[in-house]
């Protein structure tokens, strides 16, 4: 991401702190007193949850200006993730205002109702409210979308809520004269669930980032189809995304070549990869170089054949393998075919089992080979190969 770009981003997460912090505020005054009049505990719940937005998008504006910080001694990656550090603790307090809620309005259950007074004044304040909290959330939702920002879409899920919890307690207001007092009580209840499911979600979803989820199928394929396309090229495998942040990405990856190519024309093709993908796209890129025989007719032969047995492998197991870095150290009385195979995280049979099933076919070939086998993981969900596939 260019120095513009950033500087954007950081300025409309600026501008979406400073009018949550203004529109709560206002909102938490205007309903604090509606509350107070009308003796409403859902109204006096939902004036204190705006106060709690307000400290919210304090920490929306806070950690914008830290994500913009540049790398330091102690943080050689950037301050980006502080973002996603905000959206959590955001997740955070939209889980413990549903507990406290829930805990309010089934006290109120048991004691009979809140003997809440509406009148039309009432009513009038929190029509507005639902109206002023709608467009939050739209205003949050567009700008969220426009700088793919975690801690701003849990802000407008957040509001959200908030808009159908006011909703509800307008219909309480109306509701109560037939239903009775206990209606404030148990629409309160049904918010505070509500609210409650919806914090439990954000939790995940930003606990899952800070963890390190895979990383988007559609981001991978580009990646990948932008690598196969230089010339030079025979196959990429072990690709390692790592987010630091909004579009701040580091990205290791194994290119394959040939080996017969000059070695200094080899490594300029990687060097020329990793500044491309600096200068047009902001990604660190590290490629390890793996020179692969591909014109010898007895490899490719036995490649072909042990492609054949990791194919027999993934439809027997139901479930994708791969080999790559194939290559044949033949010795007097055997050879060594070394190779790496691929699965996935949640491959049904242990990486010893699968090698020793590997092996014993591969002694079907010739009982003079011997094969090292590396199994590894992939980090990402989308699968590639090699160009001679």
């Amino acid at each position: 991401m260019d120095r513009d770009a950033s500087r954007d981003r950081l300025g409309a997460g600026r501008r979406a702190g400073i009018v949550g912090i203004l529109c709560n505020l206002v909102l938490f005054a205007i309903k604090i007193v509606t509350g107070v009049l009308s003796g409403s505990m859902s109204i006096i719940a939902d004036a204190v949850n705006n106060l709690s937005d307000a400290g919210s998008s304090v920490f929306v504006l806070v950690g914008y200006v830290l994500s913009a910080r540049p790398a330091d001694k102690e943080h050689p990656y950037g301050h980006a993730r502080a973002e996603y550090l905000c959206g959590l603790f955001i997740s955070i307090i939209v889980c413990v205002l549903g507990i406290e809620l829930l805990r309010s309005s089934v006290e109120q259950l048991f004691t009979g109702g809140s003997g809440a007074v509406f009148r039309p004044a009432s009513i009038a304040v929190m029509c507005i409210a639902v109206g002023v909290k709608g467009g939050m959330a739209l205003y949050y939702h567009v700008t969220a979308r426009r700088i793919d920002s975690q801690a701003l879409r849990a802000s407008a899920v957040d509001s959200i809520g908030d808009m159908c919890a006011t909703g509800a307690v307008v219909v309480a207001m109306f509701l109560s004269k037939f239903t009775g007092p206990l209606t404030d009580a148990v629409l309160g209840c049904g918010i505070a669930v509500y609210i409650l499911i919806l914090g439990i979600k954000l939790t995940k979803e930003a606990s899952d980032t800070l963890l390190g989820k895979a990383p988007d199928q559609n981001f991978t394929a580009q990646i990948v189809q932008k690598i196969r396309e230089y010339d030079g090229v025979l196959g990429i495998h072990d690709l390692v995304i790592h987010s630091y942040g909004a579009n701040r990405y580091f990205v290791s990856v194994h290119v394959e070549v040939d080996a017969e190519e000059d070695v200094m024309r080899a490594h300029d093709l990687i060097d020329n990869i990793e500044e491309d993908f600096r200068r047009e796209q902001g990604i660190h890129m590290v490629i390890h170089m793996d020179p692969i025989q591909y014109k010898d007719a007895h490899v490719n032969e036995i490649r072909t054949r042990v492609a054949g047995i990791i194919e027999q492998m993934s439809a027997q197991y139901s479930s994708p393998v791969s080999m790559h870095d194939f290559r044949i150290v033949s010795g007097v009385t055997h050879s060594n075919l070394i190779f790496d195979v691929e699965v996935t995280d949640d491959f049904p049979v242990k990486d010893e089992t699968l090698c020793g099933e590997i092996q014993r076919e591969i002694k079907k070939i010739d009982p003079s080979y011997n094969s090292v086998i590396t199994v590894d993981r992939e980090y990402s969900s989308h699968r590639f190969g090699s160009k001679m596939e």
